[in-house]
């Protein structure tokens, strides 16, 4: 009955769009316009509705502070954003974790994967006698934002673990001492979805992913995150440089520096993007072209040919 160290102690990680949409859910609740939540991220609602998109971590930030700003009552609650959250809520993560074995299983797996998560205050655990004690690590995070996230990362962590056991687990979350506690001997009890089948599947598809994250480097990760978001409307360097708060001079020069290229990056997204579209079968060559950023069809195939030596009509044909 061993329970991990987190995989990450740094929140500065990319996000799917999924948590921002929580967020915007939770504010609307409270009265609140998703213009005035998302109001200086770039992001519009329709991008909240996308399977494919990420956020960076700065722009959920700027959503978490426009919340507080603009919010008042329930709506500066952590707590009650956090108990918004459902395992579905994390996509394959979270499936992996409905799908484990035990309830030890699943906390690892957590543990392992937290950067597939939504969290800013690392959660950790350990096992005090009979009690399974979870805290956060959050020293890092703005203090501005600092008790609003902690508290709203464990509340989702008490609610994810409940639900796991489909309400019937007895937790107990202390805001002043800023914990949520357990029975440990519901460690090694098996959760009521349990699939291994399904979970080693979800496994894969986590490490893979975790992987590519992990392996990039900080600002091309970002700028291929914030290429994916403004493929459609300004896929430009001097754009992304804005998102960023830098020049696009030191955008390009900081891409140098990492052994990367703005363009090669455009091209990255693009053309995965591209294999994705074009494998649904269900859009024409000239839509995907604009999906991608492209005036005109023919620069969309040129494109093509440059990255796969084939068309894209070609791809749709195979």
């Amino acid at each position: 009955m061993q329970l991990l160290e987190p995989a990450v102690r740094d929140w500065d990680f990319p996000r799917h769009v999924r948590g921002i949409a929580v967020l915007v859910e939770h504010a609307g609740a409270h009265g609140l316009a998703p213009r005035t939540v998302l109001a200086g991220t770039g992001l519009r609602v329709a991008d909240l509705a996308r399977d494919d998109l990420e956020a960076t971590a700065e722009q959920e930030l700027r959503v978490v502070r426009n919340l507080l700003r603009h919010g008042s009552g329930p709506a500066r609650s952590g707590v009650v954003l956090g108990r918004r959250y459902r395992v579905e809520t994390f996509g394959i993560a979270g499936y992996a974790l409905v799908s484990s074995r035990t309830l030890l299983d699943a906390m690892n797996f957590a543990l392992r994967f937290m950067d597939l998560t939504f969290t800013f205050s690392i959660p950790h655990a350990r096992v005090e006698g009979d009690t399974v004690v979870i805290e956060t690590w959050a020293d890092t995070l703005p203090a501005d934002v600092r008790d609003f996230l902690v508290a709203r990362d464990l509340a989702a962590v008490e609610a994810v673990l409940r639900e796991l056991f489909l309400g019937s687990l007895p937790t107990a979350y202390d805001g002043p001492r800023a914990r949520v506690t357990l029975p440990a001997s519901y460690l090694d009890a098996e959760l009521p979805r349990a699939n291994p089948a399904a979970q080693a599947l979800a496994a894969e598809l986590c490490a893979d992913l975790a992987e590519r994250r992990r392996d990039a480097s900080p600002l091309a990760q970002q700028v291929r995150i914030l290429l994916a978001q403004r493929l459609r409307f300004d896929p430009g360097a001097g754009g992304v440089a804005d998102a960023l708060g830098v020049s696009e001079r030191t955008l390009r020069r900081r891409l140098a520096a990492e052994g990367a290229g703005f363009q090669a990056l455009l091209d990255e997204v693009r053309a995965s993007l591209s294999a994705r579209l074009l494998a649904t079968g269900g859009l024409s060559v000239a839509e995907v072209a604009e999906r991608l950023g492209y005036a005109e069809a023919a620069s969309f195939i040129h494109a093509h040919r440059r990255w796969l030596g084939a068309t894209p009509g070609a791809t749709l044909r195979a």
